[in-house]
């Protein structure tokens, strides 16, 4: 079975699995939780505990999880698993390599240190964009690393401007540094995100420190129909400008 946890911290969902979990203790307990949170428009830290009491799946609670991975995964913020079962910690590190969201596996004793760890997640996406829509630039702040809800954004906004004017302008991208991926998940989204709109934008700029001037050429070989510049990190306001084609500095 599987036992909704009361006594964890607010903005965290616990769950304990005891015994056998079935199909139905899926419907009783994981739905309500995931169709609460779309209703509160909130996102889900999800504590999913494995005591010594634990026995295993039976096949339809299997199926059940693997459509509540495919359905409701956008919404989580991250997930703890804590178990001592080397099976359960295993798939669950694949999992975590594979998933939006970042899993992290703790043993039994170490459960203070899971729920530390999910309580410390990152409020919101690690980038932030804006659109300047007097000058049609798409303006992206990267700060912490790219997870998968960042690109769906991106996409969401980028696509509401392109149905209403066809192209962009201009794509500034603001990062002091480039902090990788989340996962690889992340990184597909990247590839995806980039395939669907390189050819849809005009120029693109990176406002960043010296060090990353090399990404230059790489941006330039993704976005193969624009123009691409590289301005210092503290030159936003004249990369944007540029973006916008109302200058026509070289790099």
């Amino acid at each position: 079975m599987l036992e909704k946890l009361t006594h964890a911290p607010d903005g965290i969902d616990a769950v304990k699995a005891i015994g056998t979990v079935s199909k139905e203790d899926y419907e009783e307990v994981f739905e309500p939780l995931v169709e609460s949170a779309r209703r509160e428009n909130r996102r889900i830290r999800l504590l999913y505990q494995f005591g010594a009491e634990f026995r295993g799946f039976t096949p339809g609670a299997a199926w059940e999880d693997t459509k509540l991975g495919f359905g409701a995964i956008q919404l989580f913020d991250g997930c703890a698993v804590v178990s001592d079962t080397w099976w359960i910690r295993e798939s669950s590190r694949l999992a975590g390599f594979l998933l939006p969201c970042p899993v992290r596996v703790f043993g039994n004793d170490e459960r203070d240190a899971a729920i530390d760890w999910l309580s410390s997640l990152p409020e919101g996406p690690g980038v932030s964009h804006r659109l300047v829509p007097e000058s049609g630039v798409l303006v992206v702040e990267v700060e912490e690393p790219l997870r998968v809800q960042d690109f769906d954004a991106l996409a969401q906004t980028a696509d509401t401007w392109l149905n209403e004017h066809g192209d962009l302008r201009g794509l500034v991208i603001h990062a002091r540094e480039f902090p990788g991926w989340e996962n690889v998940s992340s990184m597909l989204r990247h590839v995806r995100f980039v395939r669907d709109h390189h050819r849809k934008v005009k120029r693109v700029a990176l406002s960043a420190d010296s060090k990353l001037a090399s990404l230059v050429p790489h941006l330039a070989k993704h976005f193969v129909q624009a123009e691409v510049n590289s301005f210092r990190y503290d030159e936003i306001d004249d990369a944007i400008t540029w973006a916008a084609g109302t200058t026509g500095r070289g790099t």
